[in-house]
């Protein structure tokens, strides 16, 4: 007699593995994740949360002038990738980008903070009060600069330098 195992169901579905195609996709991501992570510079790549081995990696990558040499180390980067979260890395380079909401919301308010400076120099005061790092004879002359070049209808020079200064100020804020 042959012994019948009770547990055995048929019908019961197997788990599903992903294809080969889908897995090969998400590598072809994760390698793609790593080249953005590559082609970032060292000051905005160091803002990036990953694990040490990685950072070398995409370091030497950066070294790579090479066609072969940096293929194959853009390779050894996606094998890395696939033993970290890439959500968080992803999310990051999003933001570099200027892709999400949190940047473009940021983005938004330093221009009405600029518009609102232009208008009213008592801003100053809401800036002095947020920081105490900035240089507020410099915003005081780039605000005149700003203004004078609306008048006069010329190139914004100082109306951009002006939002410059007041996103480094945020950055050191944040920081």
């Amino acid at each position: 007699m042959i012994p019948v195992h009770t547990d055995y169901d048929p019908d019961a579905e197997l788990p599903e593995r992903p294809s080969k195609s889908q897995l090969k996709r998400e590598m072809d991501a994760l390698q793609a994740l790593g080249e953005r992570l590559v082609g970032l510079s060292a000051e905005r790549l160091a803002k990036i949360d990953m694990p040490d081995d990685l950072r070398e990696a995409v370091k030497d990558a950066q070294r790579f002038t090479k066609h072969e040499a940096r293929r194959r180390q853009l390779q050894y980067v996606g094998r890395l990738m696939r033993n970290v979260d890439p959500v968080p890395i992803q999310a990051a380079i999003d933001e570099i980008d200027g892709i999400s909401a949190a940047a473009n919301a940021r983005m938004h308010a330093l221009e009405r903070l600029r518009e609102r400076l232009l208008e009213d120099e008592g801003v100053l005061d809401e800036i002095a009060r947020r920081t105490a790092t900035a240089d507020f004879q410099r915003l005081r002359q780039l605000r005149r600069n700003a203004i004078k070049e609306r008048a006069e209808k010329k190139p914004p020079r100082a109306y951009r330098e002006l939002f410059r200064v007041l996103r480094e100020l945020e950055e050191q804020i944040n920081d």
